[in-house]
């Protein structure tokens, strides 16, 4: 089987498919606990939600103070955001900046966000090139928080669906986001709140 190439029109598709065939699921999908348990936490502040698909997360931010960026390389997911964050009222949709990117190459502002997260984004190229891109965005004193679905169960040995992709590792993580710029808090491999396999869960604050 051919391996699949992960770029604009796979995921155009592949949202197009979902919201069409689980429009319900899609509409009343809660933001991922990762997110909510570490932002609960912190001040409102400027955040870049990294692959923000369509916008669950970023509009649960906003509608706590948060300023959100959010990129994804779909625009059908990021016009599904746009549409949900203006029925969420003007308070909502003119706190968000919405703008498709590919995560393969793409590099935020320099120390601009309070938060950056990239919830389960998998690219065309290096992990590692990845995680340094994004942590650039990151401000002193501010978060980053990524999570990735691993390729191998560790508890049996087997391919999880992600076999064939590039998302964040622990092994990536911390060839990156080395002391003393950055305090890693979390970085580890957990099962998966819902469903089989592993997620690496990445937690880092950067110290200047």
């Amino acid at each position: 089987m051919a391996q699949e190439k992960y770029d604009g029109d796979y995921w155009d598709s592949l949202w197009s498919r979902t919201i069409e065939q689980q429009a319900e699921k899609v509409a009343l999908r809660e933001p991922h606990s990762y997110l909510t348990e570490i932002a609960a936490e912190l001040p409102p502040g400027c955040a870049l939600d990294a692959g923000c698909g369509h916008g669950v997360e970023t509009r649960w931010l906003v509608a706590r103070g948060w300023k959100v960026k959010a990129v994804d390389f779909s625009l059908t997911a990021l016009e599904y955001g746009k549409a949900a964050a203006r029925d969420d009222g003007d308070a909502i949709s003119d706190r968000i900046e919405w703008v498709q990117v590919d995560l393969g190459g793409w590099t935020p502002e320099p120390a601009k966000f309070d938060l950056v997260v990239s919830l389960y984004v998998h690219i065309a190229g290096q992990v590692a090139g990845m995680v340094e891109r994004l942590a650039e965005g990151v401000m002193p004193g501010g978060t980053l928080l990524m999570v990735g679905h691993r390729p191998i169960d560790p508890t049996t040995g087997a391919k999880t669906s992600a076999a064939d992709q590039n998302q964040v590792s622990v092994e990536a993580a911390k060839t990156v986001l080395a002391p003393p710029e950055w305090e890693l808090k979390v970085a580890e491999e957990r099962p998966r709140a819902h469903g089989q396999g592993v997620d690496a869960v990445i937690l880092a604050r950067r110290n200047n």
